[in-house]
Order: structure tokens, then sequence, then C-alpha cells
């Protein structure tokens, strides 16, 4: 079954963080978009799945998969989001080792603890303005991806991680009361799949989550 079907069914879309980001039909973006989800609904092994397709330009995949996996994650964060206060979550972290500061070069110029709503709002902020960018994501047939794009990506999917970090450690009996374990492992699993098949994370990055991603993963 699609995993993105999946997780709709689980989460309701009323929670969702921030309306998904689409692409438009007729484009080569979207043709590729297509087959990643037609290979997820295959049952292929994931390792396989995120793969680049013979004879596909690696900057459009890693586009595609980045702003699928922006869509997912937002969606999981949206649902448990009512769980992550202020109150519950004065900081955005990773369990007593780990804490994330917000840097965003214009609003906080310097790393800043914040609670971990606000950090995952300006977060998804920040990556939506990055994939609507044109000049960073661009749509349009011919116009060529910028030099600095993978590491653009790279900035994204780390930032992104962080969001399974919080959600694994501080509300996962929450995933779990909803019967979304599974689905949330999967989506993670895809994840992790990705940024390593294309090294796009630093693995001293992923410590947080190292003991579950033996156990699910290898």
């Amino acid at each position: 079954m699609d995993m993105a079907l999946c997780l709709g069914q689980v989460f309701s879309k009323d929670k969702t963080f921030r309306p998904r980001k689409r692409f438009e039909p007729g484009t080569q973006r979207f043709e590729l978009y297509k087959r990643a989800q037609a290979s997820l609904k295959s049952g292929l092994d994931l390792r396989k799945v995120v793969q680049l397709p013979e004879g596909e330009n690696i900057n459009d995949w890693i586009a595609v998969n980045v702003v699928d996996f922006f869509n997912r994650i937002n969606l999981i964060y949206g649902t448990v989001g009512e769980f992550c206060t202020e109150r519950s979550c004065p900081v955005m972290s990773g369990g007593p080792r780990y804490e994330y500061r917000w840097q965003d070069g214009n609003q906080y110029k310097k790393p800043t603890k914040l609670p971990a709503l606000q950090y995952m709002h300006l977060l998804m902020d920040w990556i939506e303005t990055l994939i609507n960018n044109e000049d960073i994501f661009p749509t349009r047939v011919g116009v060529p991806f910028p030099k600095n794009f993978q590491q653009v990506c790279k900035k994204i999917v780390s930032r992104l991680f962080r969001v399974f970090v919080h959600v694994y450690i501080h509300h996962f009996d929450s995933i779990c009361n909803m019967g979304a374990e599974a689905h949330v492992n999967t989506c993670y699993k895809h994840y992790y799949y990705f940024i390593s098949e294309f090294g796009l994370i630093e693995q001293s990055e992923l410590e947080p989550l190292r003991p579950m991603t033996e156990r699910i993963c290898n």
C-alpha cells in the first residue's frame, strides 16, 4: 500500500502542519514523482526504491525526494503537534543529550534556544521558502539547478532529521497510541536509505537515533 496513503489514513488531514507542496502535472519532476510513488506501492526493497533511476538527472531525483520528505514529515509532526506545547517541550531537543538551537541568518542571527513548537514552525517556514524558490528548486524546463543545490538539500534533510529525533524521543507514545508506529518507521527507513544513498548527511548527526536506526534499518 502507498505509504503516503497509509499516513493519510492514520493522520487527520486537518492537522497537517503545512499545505502539501505538489508537482505540476506534465513536468519531468511530476513524472519522476509518479515513478517514485509507483515504486513505493510495489513493495520493492526501500534500499532499491531510493536509487537513481537509469538515465535520470541526480538533482531532479534529489529535488523530488526532498520535497516528498518535507510533505511526509510535515504530516507526521502536524499530528503530534497538539502534544508538543511550550509547556511539554520548552526546548527543541532529543532527550537530555541533544539540544537544537535555531539560526537562519535573518531573524535569528545567532543559535537561539526555542520551544520545540516554535522551532518547528520556523523550520517548516524556512524549508517551504527554499523549495518554492525557483532559483533553488527550478521547475521550468531548461533552467539549471544552482551549483550549491545539493548543499542546500543537505541542510534541509539535516534539519528534517531533527524532527524525527524529537518525535521519536518525546512523542513516540502518542504515535503508538494512534497506531501509526509502523507507518512512521517506514517513513524514517525510506528517509534514512535515501540520505545514505546520496551522502546527504554526516553520520555524526545521526547519532541521536543510532540504536533505533541499527535496529530497524539494518
